[in-house]
Protein backbone atom coordinates (compact mmCIF):
# COMPACT_ATOMS: atom_id res chain seq x y z
CA UNK A 1 0.00 0.00 0.00
CA UNK A 2 1.16 3.15 -1.00
CA UNK A 3 2.40 5.73 1.96
CA UNK A 4 0.35 8.46 2.86
CA UNK A 5 1.13 11.87 1.64
CA UNK A 6 4.09 14.47 3.79
CA UNK A 7 2.60 17.90 3.83
CA UNK A 8 5.35 20.59 2.99
CA UNK A 9 3.36 24.24 2.72
CA UNK A 10 6.30 26.02 1.35
CA UNK A 11 6.42 23.73 -1.48
CA UNK A 12 2.96 23.40 -2.16
CA UNK A 13 2.63 27.07 -2.31
CA UNK A 14 5.21 27.22 -5.05
CA UNK A 15 3.39 24.98 -7.11
CA UNK A 16 0.11 25.61 -6.71
CA UNK A 17 -0.38 26.85 -10.21
CA UNK A 18 -3.26 25.89 -12.56
CA UNK A 19 -3.77 22.90 -14.61
CA UNK A 20 -5.83 19.70 -15.65
CA UNK A 21 -7.32 17.29 -12.67
CA UNK A 22 -6.75 14.40 -15.60
CA UNK A 23 -9.72 12.49 -15.78
CA UNK A 24 -8.87 11.89 -19.26
CA UNK A 25 -5.85 13.10 -21.56
CA UNK A 26 -6.25 14.75 -23.72
CA UNK A 27 -8.69 16.96 -21.53
CA UNK A 28 -11.73 18.16 -22.87
CA UNK A 29 -11.04 21.66 -23.71
CA UNK A 30 -9.21 19.53 -26.45
CA UNK A 31 -12.11 18.00 -27.98
CA UNK A 32 -13.13 19.23 -31.75
CA UNK A 33 -16.51 19.76 -33.17
CA UNK A 34 -14.79 17.97 -35.44
CA UNK A 35 -15.73 14.60 -34.25
CA UNK A 36 -19.46 13.77 -35.07
CA UNK A 37 -22.17 11.19 -34.73
CA UNK A 38 -20.29 9.14 -37.42
CA UNK A 39 -17.03 9.03 -35.99
CA UNK A 40 -18.81 7.72 -32.40
CA UNK A 41 -20.17 5.30 -34.65
CA UNK A 42 -16.73 3.92 -36.23
CA UNK A 43 -14.99 4.27 -32.68
CA UNK A 44 -17.73 2.22 -30.83
CA UNK A 45 -17.88 -0.45 -34.08
CA UNK A 46 -13.95 -1.07 -33.82
CA UNK A 47 -14.31 -1.50 -29.95
CA UNK A 48 -16.98 -4.18 -30.35
CA UNK A 49 -14.08 -5.99 -32.88
CA UNK A 50 -11.55 -6.69 -30.11
CA UNK A 51 -10.94 -9.84 -29.80
CA UNK A 52 -11.93 -10.00 -25.66
CA UNK A 53 -15.24 -7.72 -25.29
CA UNK A 54 -14.33 -4.46 -23.39
CA UNK A 55 -17.19 -4.46 -20.10
CA UNK A 56 -18.73 -1.03 -20.25
CA UNK A 57 -19.38 1.74 -17.75
CA UNK A 58 -22.75 3.60 -17.67
CA UNK A 59 -22.95 7.13 -16.50
CA UNK A 60 -26.12 8.98 -16.84
CA UNK A 61 -25.98 12.96 -15.89
CA UNK A 62 -29.63 13.86 -14.32
CA UNK A 63 -29.02 18.12 -14.78
CA UNK A 64 -31.65 19.26 -12.16
CA UNK A 65 -31.36 20.84 -8.92
CA UNK A 66 -34.11 22.29 -6.59
CA UNK A 67 -31.71 25.22 -5.38
CA UNK A 68 -28.24 26.46 -6.47
CA UNK A 69 -24.97 25.66 -4.46
CA UNK A 70 -22.98 28.78 -5.13
CA UNK A 71 -19.94 27.16 -5.40
CA UNK A 72 -20.84 24.50 -7.71
CA UNK A 73 -19.33 24.39 -11.29
CA UNK A 74 -21.23 21.06 -12.33
CA UNK A 75 -23.83 21.47 -15.79
CA UNK A 76 -26.77 21.75 -14.10
CA UNK A 77 -30.44 23.12 -14.45
CA UNK A 78 -31.93 25.22 -11.56
CA UNK A 79 -35.85 24.30 -11.38
CA UNK A 80 -38.29 23.15 -8.73
CA UNK A 81 -40.52 21.65 -11.66
CA UNK A 82 -40.55 18.45 -11.10
CA UNK A 83 -42.20 17.77 -14.73
CA UNK A 84 -39.01 18.50 -16.17
CA UNK A 85 -37.54 15.26 -14.96
CA UNK A 86 -40.31 13.15 -16.56
CA UNK A 87 -39.72 15.26 -20.31
CA UNK A 88 -36.14 14.66 -19.54
CA UNK A 89 -36.52 11.02 -19.48
CA UNK A 90 -38.22 10.84 -22.69
CA UNK A 91 -35.37 12.18 -24.31
CA UNK A 92 -33.03 10.14 -22.24
CA UNK A 93 -34.90 7.19 -23.06
CA UNK A 94 -34.06 7.63 -26.84
CA UNK A 95 -30.99 8.01 -26.58
CA UNK A 96 -30.62 4.59 -24.35
CA UNK A 97 -32.35 3.15 -27.32
CA UNK A 98 -30.07 4.67 -30.18
CA UNK A 99 -26.46 4.22 -28.00
CA UNK A 100 -27.20 0.99 -26.68
CA UNK A 101 -27.96 -0.57 -30.05
CA UNK A 102 -24.51 -0.24 -31.47
CA UNK A 103 -22.80 -2.59 -29.27
CA UNK A 104 -23.02 -6.06 -29.08
CA UNK A 105 -24.90 -7.92 -26.71
CA UNK A 106 -21.68 -9.77 -25.64
CA UNK A 107 -20.19 -6.36 -23.97
CA UNK A 108 -21.65 -6.52 -20.27
CA UNK A 109 -22.59 -3.38 -18.08
CA UNK A 110 -19.76 -3.90 -14.77
CA UNK A 111 -20.95 0.11 -13.89
CA UNK A 112 -23.41 2.42 -13.85
CA UNK A 113 -23.16 5.76 -12.20
CA UNK A 114 -25.99 7.66 -11.75
CA UNK A 115 -24.65 12.35 -11.43
CA UNK A 116 -25.60 15.55 -11.78
CA UNK A 117 -26.89 17.48 -10.59
CA UNK A 118 -29.46 16.03 -8.45
CA UNK A 119 -30.08 12.46 -9.65
CA UNK A 120 -32.76 12.22 -6.19
CA UNK A 121 -34.34 14.97 -8.21
CA UNK A 122 -36.27 11.83 -9.89
CA UNK A 123 -38.70 10.28 -7.82
CA UNK A 124 -37.25 6.58 -6.24
CA UNK A 125 -40.63 5.05 -8.96
CA UNK A 126 -38.82 7.28 -11.88
CA UNK A 127 -35.24 6.25 -10.76
CA UNK A 128 -36.42 2.73 -10.93
CA UNK A 129 -38.32 2.94 -14.20
CA UNK A 130 -34.58 4.41 -15.95
CA UNK A 131 -32.50 1.53 -14.63
CA UNK A 132 -34.92 -0.98 -16.02
CA UNK A 133 -34.50 0.72 -19.20
CA UNK A 134 -30.93 0.30 -18.95
CA UNK A 135 -31.04 -3.12 -17.98
CA UNK A 136 -33.89 -3.83 -21.20
CA UNK A 137 -31.24 -2.31 -23.84
CA UNK A 138 -27.79 -3.32 -21.98
CA UNK A 139 -26.94 -6.84 -20.77
CA UNK A 140 -25.50 -6.30 -16.93
CA UNK A 141 -23.24 -8.05 -14.87
CA UNK A 142 -24.47 -10.78 -12.17
CA UNK A 143 -20.69 -10.07 -11.19
CA UNK A 144 -20.19 -9.70 -7.54
CA UNK A 145 -18.29 -6.45 -8.18
CA UNK A 146 -20.84 -5.02 -10.29
CA UNK A 147 -21.09 -1.13 -8.82
CA UNK A 148 -24.41 0.51 -9.60
CA UNK A 149 -23.92 4.30 -7.55
CA UNK A 150 -25.66 7.26 -7.21
CA UNK A 151 -25.12 10.94 -6.31
CA UNK A 152 -27.92 12.09 -3.51
CA UNK A 153 -28.97 14.97 -2.24
CA UNK A 154 -29.55 14.55 1.86
CA UNK A 155 -32.15 17.62 1.84
CA UNK A 156 -34.22 16.13 -0.73
CA UNK A 157 -33.88 12.38 0.01
CA UNK A 158 -35.27 10.43 2.79
CA UNK A 159 -34.65 7.11 4.63
CA UNK A 160 -37.96 5.34 3.14
CA UNK A 161 -36.15 6.70 -0.36
CA UNK A 162 -33.16 5.37 -0.01
CA UNK A 163 -34.18 1.79 1.15
CA UNK A 164 -36.28 2.01 -2.15
CA UNK A 165 -32.75 2.82 -3.87
CA UNK A 166 -31.15 -0.46 -2.31
CA UNK A 167 -34.47 -2.54 -3.78
CA UNK A 168 -33.54 -1.14 -7.08
CA UNK A 169 -30.15 -2.47 -6.78
CA UNK A 170 -28.41 1.05 -6.45
CA UNK A 171 -25.31 -0.49 -3.97
CA UNK A 172 -22.97 2.64 -3.62
CA UNK A 173 -24.30 6.43 -2.86
CA UNK A 174 -22.42 9.56 -2.51
CA UNK A 175 -23.63 12.51 -0.27
CA UNK A 176 -22.44 16.07 -0.87
CA UNK A 177 -21.50 17.94 2.31
CA UNK A 178 -18.85 20.10 1.80
CA UNK A 179 -18.96 21.89 5.61
CA UNK A 180 -21.08 22.03 8.32
CA UNK A 181 -20.25 25.02 9.68
CA UNK A 182 -23.33 27.53 9.87
CA UNK A 183 -21.93 30.56 8.05
CA UNK A 184 -20.12 28.59 5.61
CA UNK A 185 -23.38 26.95 4.45
CA UNK A 186 -25.01 30.76 4.43
CA UNK A 187 -22.35 31.81 2.39
CA UNK A 188 -22.68 28.95 0.08
CA UNK A 189 -26.46 28.69 -0.18
CA UNK A 190 -26.19 25.47 0.85
CA UNK A 191 -28.24 24.67 4.59
CA UNK A 192 -27.87 21.22 5.41
CA UNK A 193 -27.92 19.59 8.79
CA UNK A 194 -25.71 17.35 10.24
CA UNK A 195 -29.16 14.70 11.57
CA UNK A 196 -30.25 14.88 7.69
CA UNK A 197 -26.91 13.67 6.80
CA UNK A 198 -26.63 11.19 9.31
CA UNK A 199 -30.08 9.31 8.82
CA UNK A 200 -29.31 9.06 5.09
CA UNK A 201 -26.34 7.81 5.74
CA UNK A 202 -27.52 5.02 8.34
CA UNK A 203 -30.62 4.81 5.48
CA UNK A 204 -27.89 3.43 3.58
CA UNK A 205 -26.11 1.02 5.92
CA UNK A 206 -29.31 -0.11 6.81
CA UNK A 207 -30.28 -0.52 2.60
CA UNK A 208 -27.42 -2.76 2.49
CA UNK A 209 -25.29 -0.23 0.29
CA UNK A 210 -21.45 -1.70 -0.09
CA UNK A 211 -20.38 1.30 -0.07
CA UNK A 212 -20.74 5.23 1.38
CA UNK A 213 -19.26 8.51 -0.11
CA UNK A 214 -19.16 11.92 1.36
CA UNK A 215 -17.94 15.18 -0.53
CA UNK A 216 -16.12 17.82 1.34
CA UNK A 217 -14.81 20.80 0.24
CA UNK A 218 -12.02 23.35 1.22
CA UNK A 219 -11.45 27.09 0.72
CA UNK A 220 -15.08 28.02 1.14
CA UNK A 221 -16.10 31.35 1.75
CA UNK A 222 -16.22 32.01 5.73
CA UNK A 223 -14.40 28.74 6.21
CA UNK A 224 -11.97 28.27 9.40
CA UNK A 225 -9.52 25.85 10.30
CA UNK A 226 -12.23 25.44 13.80
CA UNK A 227 -14.95 25.20 11.76
CA UNK A 228 -13.36 22.78 9.16
CA UNK A 229 -12.31 20.86 12.30
CA UNK A 230 -15.65 20.32 13.53
CA UNK A 231 -17.08 18.94 10.34
CA UNK A 232 -14.28 16.64 9.68
CA UNK A 233 -14.85 15.01 12.99
CA UNK A 234 -18.54 15.12 12.88
CA UNK A 235 -18.01 12.86 8.90
CA UNK A 236 -15.39 10.70 10.69
CA UNK A 237 -18.35 9.73 13.26
CA UNK A 238 -19.88 8.71 10.45
CA UNK A 239 -17.36 6.01 9.01
CA UNK A 240 -17.77 6.74 4.80
CA UNK A 241 -16.19 4.51 3.33
CA UNK A 242 -14.72 6.72 0.94
CA UNK A 243 -14.20 10.69 1.16
CA UNK A 244 -13.17 13.22 -1.34
CA UNK A 245 -11.91 16.23 -0.24
CA UNK A 246 -12.12 19.07 -3.21
CA UNK A 247 -10.47 22.26 -3.37
CA UNK A 248 -12.83 24.89 -4.09
CA UNK A 249 -11.94 26.70 -7.69
CA UNK A 250 -13.51 30.33 -7.27
CA UNK A 251 -13.86 30.45 -11.26
CA UNK A 252 -16.72 33.09 -11.49
CA UNK A 253 -16.06 34.21 -15.12
CA UNK A 254 -16.51 30.50 -15.81
CA UNK A 255 -19.44 30.06 -13.01
CA UNK A 256 -22.39 32.36 -12.81
CA UNK A 257 -23.02 31.08 -9.42
CA UNK A 258 -19.91 31.80 -8.08
CA UNK A 259 -20.54 35.29 -8.69
CA UNK A 260 -22.97 35.24 -5.82
CA UNK A 261 -19.82 34.60 -3.20
CA UNK A 262 -17.96 37.74 -2.38
CA UNK A 263 -14.40 36.83 -2.85
CA UNK A 264 -13.31 39.02 0.31
CA UNK A 265 -14.84 35.67 2.13
CA UNK A 266 -12.78 33.70 0.65
CA UNK A 267 -9.66 32.08 3.07
CA UNK A 268 -6.45 33.44 2.40
CA UNK A 269 -3.58 30.98 0.66
CA UNK A 270 -1.99 30.38 4.07
CA UNK A 271 -5.79 29.41 5.63
CA UNK A 272 -6.36 26.99 2.98
CA UNK A 273 -3.47 25.05 2.81
CA UNK A 274 -4.16 24.94 6.41
CA UNK A 275 -7.27 22.96 6.05
CA UNK A 276 -5.69 20.36 3.37
CA UNK A 277 -3.13 19.80 6.03
CA UNK A 278 -5.99 19.62 8.41
CA UNK A 279 -7.82 17.34 6.28
CA UNK A 280 -5.05 15.25 5.48
CA UNK A 281 -3.75 14.60 9.35
CA UNK A 282 -7.62 13.96 10.69
CA UNK A 283 -8.36 11.11 7.96
CA UNK A 284 -5.25 9.46 8.02
CA UNK A 285 -5.31 9.88 11.58
CA UNK A 286 -8.17 7.87 11.49
CA UNK A 287 -7.25 4.60 9.09
CA UNK A 288 -7.82 6.44 6.10
CA UNK A 289 -5.59 5.64 3.04
CA UNK A 290 -4.75 8.76 1.01
CA UNK A 291 -5.63 7.40 -3.14
CA UNK A 292 -4.96 10.24 -4.78
CA UNK A 293 -5.69 13.95 -5.61
CA UNK A 294 -8.18 14.69 -3.51
CA UNK A 295 -9.77 10.78 -2.72
CA UNK A 296 -9.39 8.73 0.50
CA UNK A 297 -10.85 5.49 1.54
CA UNK A 298 -10.63 2.70 4.42
CA UNK A 299 -7.87 -0.05 3.69
CA UNK A 300 -10.63 -2.81 2.71
CA UNK A 301 -12.42 -0.21 0.50
CA UNK A 302 -12.58 -1.21 -3.38
CA UNK A 303 -10.77 1.64 -3.81
CA UNK A 304 -7.53 0.78 -1.46
CA UNK A 305 -7.53 -2.59 -2.80
CA UNK A 306 -7.41 -2.04 -6.24
CA UNK A 307 -4.69 0.52 -5.75
CA UNK A 308 -3.24 -2.32 -4.27
CA UNK A 309 -3.45 -4.57 -6.91
CA UNK A 310 -2.26 -2.02 -9.52
CA UNK A 311 -6.04 -1.58 -11.10
CA UNK A 312 -7.26 1.64 -10.18
CA UNK A 313 -8.71 3.52 -12.76
CA UNK A 314 -9.44 7.38 -13.29
CA UNK A 315 -11.85 8.55 -15.66
CA UNK A 316 -14.71 11.49 -15.56
CA UNK A 317 -16.41 9.31 -12.73
CA UNK A 318 -13.27 9.77 -10.61
CA UNK A 319 -11.51 6.84 -8.97
CA UNK A 320 -12.94 3.53 -9.92
CA UNK A 321 -11.81 0.11 -9.64
CA UNK A 322 -13.11 -0.72 -13.47
CA UNK A 323 -10.16 -0.19 -15.60
CA UNK A 324 -10.89 -2.66 -18.51
CA UNK A 325 -14.20 -1.21 -19.65
CA UNK A 326 -15.62 1.37 -21.78
CA UNK A 327 -17.08 4.73 -20.44
CA UNK A 328 -20.99 5.68 -22.16
CA UNK A 329 -22.04 8.56 -21.12
CA UNK A 330 -25.67 9.69 -21.25
CA UNK A 331 -27.89 12.60 -20.87
CA UNK A 332 -26.91 16.23 -21.44
CA UNK A 333 -22.82 17.13 -21.41
CA UNK A 334 -21.77 13.73 -20.51
CA UNK A 335 -18.86 12.29 -21.72
CA UNK A 336 -18.10 9.17 -23.35
CA UNK A 337 -14.54 7.20 -23.65
CA UNK A 338 -14.83 4.36 -26.00
CA UNK A 339 -11.55 2.79 -27.22
CA UNK A 340 -9.39 5.12 -28.09
CA UNK A 341 -11.77 7.96 -28.79
CA UNK A 342 -13.38 10.90 -26.32
CA UNK A 343 -17.16 12.29 -27.50
CA UNK A 344 -19.45 14.58 -25.75
CA UNK A 345 -23.04 15.42 -26.08
CA UNK A 346 -24.14 18.89 -26.25
CA UNK A 347 -24.25 20.91 -22.88
CA UNK A 348 -27.10 23.21 -23.36
CA UNK A 349 -30.63 20.99 -22.62
CA UNK A 350 -32.02 22.26 -26.12
CA UNK A 351 -29.36 20.93 -28.45
CA UNK A 352 -29.17 17.63 -26.53
CA UNK A 353 -33.02 17.29 -27.33
CA UNK A 354 -32.91 18.44 -31.00
CA UNK A 355 -30.82 16.12 -31.52
CA UNK A 356 -32.78 13.04 -30.22
CA UNK A 357 -35.77 14.70 -31.46
CA UNK A 358 -34.57 14.30 -35.03
CA UNK A 359 -33.36 10.75 -34.50
CA UNK A 360 -29.37 11.22 -34.03
CA UNK A 361 -26.95 10.60 -31.21
CA UNK A 362 -26.43 13.69 -29.71
CA UNK A 363 -22.63 14.02 -30.43
CA UNK A 364 -21.49 17.56 -30.68
CA UNK A 365 -17.42 16.96 -29.95
CA UNK A 366 -14.75 14.84 -29.01
CA UNK A 367 -11.56 13.52 -29.96
CA UNK A 368 -9.97 10.85 -32.46
CA UNK A 369 -6.66 9.75 -30.32
CA UNK A 370 -3.78 9.17 -31.99
CA UNK A 371 -0.81 6.82 -30.92
CA UNK A 372 1.18 9.57 -28.89
CA UNK A 373 -2.04 10.49 -26.95
CA UNK A 374 -2.69 6.95 -26.31
CA UNK A 375 1.03 6.66 -24.48
CA UNK A 376 0.72 9.55 -22.88
CA UNK A 377 -2.98 9.15 -21.33
CA UNK A 378 -0.90 5.19 -20.41
CA UNK A 379 1.42 7.19 -18.42
CA UNK A 380 -1.02 9.78 -16.56
CA UNK A 381 -3.37 7.18 -16.09
CA UNK A 382 -0.76 5.09 -14.17
CA UNK A 383 0.77 8.27 -12.61
CA UNK A 384 -2.39 9.25 -11.28
CA UNK A 385 -3.56 6.21 -9.47
CA UNK A 386 -0.22 4.53 -8.34
CA UNK A 387 1.52 7.78 -8.09
CA UNK A 388 4.61 6.83 -10.38
CA UNK A 389 5.33 6.19 -13.95
CA UNK A 390 6.50 2.43 -15.06
CA UNK A 391 9.03 3.46 -17.35
CA UNK A 392 10.10 -0.52 -18.73
CA UNK A 393 5.97 -1.37 -18.58
CA UNK A 394 5.52 1.69 -21.07
CA UNK A 395 8.70 0.72 -23.38
CA UNK A 396 7.46 -2.77 -23.77
CA UNK A 397 3.65 -2.02 -24.57
CA UNK A 398 4.45 1.10 -26.60
CA UNK A 399 7.79 0.42 -28.40
CA UNK A 400 9.69 3.38 -27.22
CA UNK A 401 12.66 4.19 -25.63
CA UNK A 402 11.09 5.85 -22.78
CA UNK A 403 13.83 8.37 -21.73
CA UNK A 404 14.52 8.95 -25.49
CA UNK A 405 10.83 9.61 -26.43
CA UNK A 406 10.15 11.78 -23.28
CA UNK A 407 13.44 13.37 -23.05
CA UNK A 408 11.54 17.09 -22.91
CA UNK A 409 9.39 15.70 -20.22
CA UNK A 410 12.17 14.49 -18.51
CA UNK A 411 14.19 18.19 -18.17
CA UNK A 412 11.12 20.11 -17.22
CA UNK A 413 10.69 17.37 -14.29
CA UNK A 414 14.07 18.23 -13.03
CA UNK A 415 13.19 21.15 -10.68
CA UNK A 416 10.59 18.83 -9.07
CA UNK A 417 13.23 16.40 -8.74
CA UNK A 418 15.65 18.95 -6.69
CA UNK A 419 12.59 19.76 -4.55
CA UNK A 420 12.61 16.28 -3.45
CA UNK A 421 9.23 16.07 -5.53
CA UNK A 422 9.93 13.56 -7.71
CA UNK A 423 12.03 10.83 -7.88
CA UNK A 424 13.97 9.09 -11.70
CA UNK A 425 15.05 5.58 -11.59
CA UNK A 426 15.99 3.42 -14.61
CA UNK A 427 12.64 1.30 -14.49
CA UNK A 428 10.70 4.41 -12.90
CA UNK A 429 9.60 7.80 -12.12
CA UNK A 430 7.94 8.10 -8.94
CA UNK A 431 6.48 11.02 -6.67
CA UNK A 432 7.73 10.73 -3.14
CA UNK A 433 5.78 11.40 -0.06
CA UNK A 434 5.82 14.98 -0.46
CA UNK A 435 5.18 15.09 -4.02
CA UNK A 436 1.68 13.16 -3.94
CA UNK A 437 -0.45 16.21 -3.08
CA UNK A 438 1.20 17.47 -6.78
CA UNK A 439 0.51 14.56 -8.97
CA UNK A 440 -1.77 17.12 -11.36
CA UNK A 441 1.76 19.32 -11.80
CA UNK A 442 3.89 15.90 -12.38
CA UNK A 443 1.29 14.77 -15.33
CA UNK A 444 1.39 18.72 -16.43
CA UNK A 445 5.42 18.02 -17.87
CA UNK A 446 3.87 15.39 -19.92
CA UNK A 447 0.96 17.04 -21.06
CA UNK A 448 1.93 17.98 -24.89
CA UNK A 449 -1.24 20.21 -24.99
CA UNK A 450 -0.89 22.71 -22.65
CA UNK A 451 0.85 24.99 -24.89
CA UNK A 452 -1.84 25.00 -27.67
CA UNK A 453 -4.97 26.71 -28.13
CA UNK A 454 -7.92 24.78 -27.38
CA UNK A 455 -10.85 24.93 -29.71
CA UNK A 456 -12.63 28.49 -29.38
CA UNK A 457 -10.48 29.17 -26.40
CA UNK A 458 -7.82 29.17 -24.34
CA UNK A 459 -8.40 26.55 -21.63
CA UNK A 460 -8.84 27.63 -17.75
CA UNK A 461 -8.08 25.28 -15.37
CA UNK A 462 -8.35 24.85 -11.17
CA UNK A 463 -5.15 25.75 -8.89
CA UNK A 464 -3.54 22.62 -8.03
CA UNK A 465 -3.93 23.19 -4.60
Amino acid sequence: MLANPRFDAALLRRYDRPGPRYTSYPTAPQFSTGFGEDALRAAVAASNGDPIPRRLSLYVHVPFCMSPCFYCGCNRIITRDLARGETYLVRLYREIALTAALFDRDREVIQLHLGGGTPNFLSPAQLGDLVDTLRSHFRFSDSPTRDLSIELDPRYTNAADVLALGKIGFNRASFGVQDFDPAVQEAVNRIQSVEETRAVVDACRQGGFRSVNIDLIYGLPKQNLEGFARTLDTVLEMRPDRLAVYSYAHLPELFKAQKQIDAADLPDAATKLGLLQLAIEKLTAAGYVYIGMDHFALPDDDLARAQERGSLHRNFMGYTTHADSDLVGLGVSAISHIGDSFSQNPRDLPSWQIALDEGRLPVFRGMQLDEDDVLRADLIQQLMCQGEIPVTALERRHAIAFFDYFADAVARLRPMVDDGLVRIEPHRIAATTQGRLLLRNIAMCFDRYLDRPAEGAAPRFSRAI
